[in-house]
């Protein structure tokens, strides 16, 4: 689905990424962990287009895509949900999920994803005219999942969704991105919750320095010890997660 090939990439003259090489398998989830600076978000804004590489090649379903703008990685089939709320919280439910396609000229057609998004998502159907703004933050963090559908992506990446988020909230988040692969589509996560954003990856991606350290099956490297002792808190128990083969929530 993705392949990024020596890439190094940053922010003026600092380099965050130093050489990063990374397939996705599609129909999969892959999350990504790592210290703080190892550059999991920067990996995530070069693949969609919110920063250029300074150097190495990235590649969807073929074809390097590179040098495109966010917007044309946009209608190739790439979203991305961003860490920080990216709601409208004057905006109704409805509206905000609408806002996902505008980059469609179909009017038909983001009426018809909407029906598809609503009968999916329950909390979007049921909180169709309440404002963004009046939804807890597992609720917002759910209408933006719900939002990146109505593009029909091919790849979703997703920075710490769940940061910030009570245990029944983080549940019902990480249950939505099992139930995305199940429906077809790839993820790429970025997850501070190094032991719940794993257990619900077919595999597992450790950066440190910008450059990819370890790769491994999510189950392999919840087990790994090193792994455990740097990232996980070794000798805790598995929370808040939720088999890949859970079901989209509309929780």
């Amino acid at each position: 689905m993705l392949r990024l090939s020596g890439i190094t990439a940053g922010y003026g003259a600092g380099l965050i990424l130093r050489g990063v090489d990374l397939s996705l398998p599609a129909g999969q989830v892959t999350c990504l962990i790592g210290p703080n600076g190892s550059g999991k978000s920067t990996t995530l804004k070069t693949i969609s287009g919110l920063l250029r590489p300074q150097d190495g090649t990235v590649t969807f379903r073929g074809e390097d895509i590179s040098r495109l703008s966010a917007r044309e990685r946009l209608l190739r089939g790439i979203v991305h949900v961003p860490q920080d709320r990216s709601l409208f919280p004057a905006m109704t439910v409805r509206e905000n999920i609408e806002m996902g396609g505008f980059v469609l000229r179909d009017r038909r057609l983001v009426a018809q994803r909407w029906e598809e998004i609503a009968a999916t998502f329950r909390l979007v159907a049921e909180r169709a005219d309440a404002h963004a703004g009046s939804l807890s933050g597992g609720e917002q963090k759910t209408v933006e999942i719900a939002r990146t559908l109505m593009l029909d992506p091919a790849l979703i990446l997703l920075d710490e969704p769940s940061i910030g988020l009570d245990p029944k909230s983080r549940t019902a988040v990480f249950r939505n991105v099992a139930g995305l692969a199940r429906s077809g589509r790839t993820v790429l996560l970025v997850e501070q919750n190094a032991r719940s954003g794993l257990a619900v990856s077919d595999t597992g991606v450790v950066l440190e320095g910008g450059r990819v350290a370890l790769t491994g099956t999510g189950a392999d490297l919840l087990t790994d010890p090193e792994v455990g002792r740097l990232y996980l808190g070794a000798g805790t128990a598995v929370q808040d997660a939720v088999p890949a083969a859970s079901a989209v929530s509309g929780d």
